[in-house]
């Protein structure tokens, strides 16, 4: 079974920056369209940062020109870098394939909190 582990999150104060991690268990990682999902309250989950295996990315307007997705593919590895952040971009995000794909299992999600 693949497991998705997310890391980088915390708190930052609005306008700051923060990088997220997350490495899948799996060897064909490369083959898969990948992205980050934010959880924002009660909300649901949606896609924040998309990224196809060729490398070309797709942001939602609420966060394009300030979230950027990139992988490593060699390290098995998505980062979301988030800059200028919001208090809106509070939540816990999760990384997993793209839409229209066969999800991994969901890992545990990393938690960013943006507040002063």
């Amino acid at each position: 079974q693949v497991h998705l582990v997310e890391s980088g999150g915390g708190l930052v104060q609005p306008g700051g920056s923060l990088r997220l991690s997350c490495t899948a268990s799996e060897d064909n990682f490369a083959s898969y369209n990948m992205a980050w999902y934010g959880e924002f309250g009660r909300k649901q989950r949606s896609m924040v940062a998309h990224i196809t295996k060729e490398g070309s990315t797709e942001y939602p307007d609420s966060v394009k020109g300030r979230f950027t997705i990139s992988r490593d593919n060699a390290k098995n590895t998505i980062y979301l870098q988030i800059n200028s952040a919001q208090p809106e971009d509070t939540g816990v995000y999760y990384c997993n394939k793209g839409p229209l794909q066969t999800f991994y299992p969901w890992g545990q999600g990393t938690q960013v909190t943006v507040s002063s």
